[in-house]
């Protein structure tokens, strides 16, 4: 039996395909490569000793799809594919929706027709709009304020439907908050097409000489520097809890929510600073006025994957730096190289 990966290729999913194969999961990829090379699974081989099956589709794409689950003994589902830039999604909302909505819907349709019914879905705290109190817990209200956020939410919306409807379903929303680093083999990392629209690998391609200076959007907010606050998460750390979270809807039924989360804030010039201190490069910067609906900032309560999942975050902001740099150092222009 195999876990299918949708969007396995990027970021995320390939740190993930390396987890679920060393946990002694088979994985089968299908990703349409947009933001993604498939060069990654190259390397996650490399890392793992194991092969990916690798399907070159769109998820939107129903026969291809179905292919995929005839040629395949699939077990459950981790649903990744989809965009993720929330500046884009205001500029193009109609891709976004078309994008995200519709691949998740073919891809439940066709889960539904091979009788395939446990997924976990890659969510996000951009669920839970602007809140008004920290850190977020899964129960609060939830209100995204741009496309994509909205996107994730009417997927969960689906998910907990689709749960309602037919009690078979076992579905697993996992909220990341803010994933930065990269493996320890800095075989593999985040490599964005164009200029990154995450702070992590800005600051890594002003280290190798790509950009010029970091661009920080506003000093003024209520945190410990006056530059907006996050909970960044090493993205192995986001990947063990993948495993941890395709243990629960195998074994389990139902609908839940979970936050990915450290617990803790790290401001932009906290997560500038640590990145000097980790690798010695120096980080020009400018502070550029706010960017409208950043909130102040943003920190999870991860408990219930604690006690529920049995998983908690291990690393800290030094070692996210220093792998990060690792990545970037070794790879400067990504997968291209």
């Amino acid at each position: 039996m195999s876990i299918l990966i949708t969007g396995g290729a990027g970021f995320i999913g390939s740190h993930t395909c390396i987890e679920m194969q060393n946990a002694g999961y088979d994985v089968v990829v299908v990703d349409n490569l947009d933001n993604s090379s498939s060069k990654s699974l190259e390397r996650v081989e490399k890392i793992t000793g194991k092969p990916v099956k690798f399907y070159k589709e769109d998820v939107r794409n129903k026969e291809a799809l179905r292919k995929i689950f005839a040629e395949n003994e699939i077990e459950a589902v981790i649903h990744f594919a989809g965009l993720r830039a929330v500046g884009e999604s205001v500029r193009e909302p109609i891709m976004y929706y078309d994008n995200n909505l519709i691949n998740t819907i073919v891809l439940l349709e066709v889960m539904n027709e091979f009788g395939v019914k446990k997924i976990v879905f890659s969510s996000s705290a951009t669920v839970y709009g602007v809140a008004t109190e920290m850190p977020l817990v899964e129960g609060m209200p939830l209100g995204a304020i741009n496309p994509y956020g909205r996107t994730k939410l009417f997927i969960e919306h689906i998910l907990s439907d689709l749960y309602i409807a037919d009690k078979d379903w076992c579905v697993a929303l996992l909220r990341y908050f803010n994933p930065i680093g990269a493996h320890k083999s800095g075989l593999i990392g985040e490599d964005p097409k164009g200029i990154p629209n995450n702070l992590m690998p800005y600051i890594s391609q002003v280290a190798v000489g790509k950009l010029e200076k970091l661009h920080v959007f506003g000093n003024d907010y209520k945190t410990v520097d006056g530059t907006g606050v996050r909970d960044y998460i090493h993205v192995v750390d986001l990947a063990l809890g993948h495993v941890k979270a395709i243990d629960w809807p195998l074994k389990n039924k139902g609908c839940e929510a979970f936050n990915l989360g450290t617990g803790n804030g790290t401001s932009v010039l906290q997560l500038r600073d640590a990145f000097v201190k980790a690798t010695g490069v120096e980080i020009p910067y400018v502070i550029d006025p706010r960017r409208p609906g950043d909130p102040d900032e943003v920190y999870a309560n991860a408990d219930k994957a604690k006690n529920v999942l049995g998983w908690t975050a291990k690393y800290g902001i030094n070692e996210m730096c220093e792998d990060t740099w690792r990545w970037q150092k070794n790879n400067p222009n990504g997968y291209e190289d």
